[in-house]
């Protein structure tokens, strides 16, 4: 009878552990995405036509991310991104008005899973997709200049490295790589 008992919870416990995980939700908060470096370019750009910007604030990039296991090592998915940029635009010294920029990214993707333990792991990342850009601009005295213009491009994310750790279903990480979730982002990761 204990040997019974014993099977039965070596088999429960199979059936419940980590290795039989095959989906992942995550959120995550980057810095450095390829919207803010592009936008960064943008403020040099105007610049060098005698524009001045201040007070920017950068929201983002927030994520969020889902991977189905087909092996233990190989999860597929894919990651929804959003960050928003606004500035105040000074033209000849006076204020001319206000810039924003919001992102929305969709990209699928691919986590290989190299180092996969009950508490740790260790991994890397690739995503292509596409960004939908919208350009807003708001003047203060000349509605004629304002304007409201979406545009779409390419974008990636390739992780190098990501670490995570905790327990087997919930974890905290962090990635380092480049793209558009940042060059450095962390975030909360639950596993079922």
């Amino acid at each position: 009878m204990v040997a019974v008992a014993m099977m039965t919870a070596m088999n429960v416990n199979a059936q419940n552990g980590y290795d039989e995980t095959k989906h992942e939700v995550a959120i995550t908060y980057g810095i450095d995405s390829n919207s803010q470096i592009i936008d960064a370019f943008e403020s040099i750009g105007g610049a060098l036509v005698g524009a001045k910007f201040e007070n920017e604030s950068f929201t983002g990039p927030i994520s969020a991310e889902y991977f189905y296991h087909v092996k233990n090592w190989l999860g597929v998915g894919g990651i929804l991104a959003y960050g928003q940029n606004k500035q105040d635009v000074f033209l000849a010294g006076d204020k001319d008005g206000v810039s924003k920029n919001s992102y929305l990214t969709l990209m699928p993707a691919v986590k290989f899973d190299w180092l996969r333990k009950k508490h740790f792991g260790m991994y890397s990342k690739l995503a292509v997709g596409a960004t939908l850009r919208n350009e807003k601009y708001d003047s203060n005295d000349n509605s004629s200049r304002d304007y409201d213009d979406n545009s779409m491009h390419v974008n990636w994310q390739v992780s190098l490295l990501g670490i995570e750790g905790g327990s087997p279903t919930i974890r905290g990480f962090l990635e380092l790589g480049t793209g558009e979730q940042g060059i450095i982002l962390a975030g909360v990761r639950y596993k079922f």
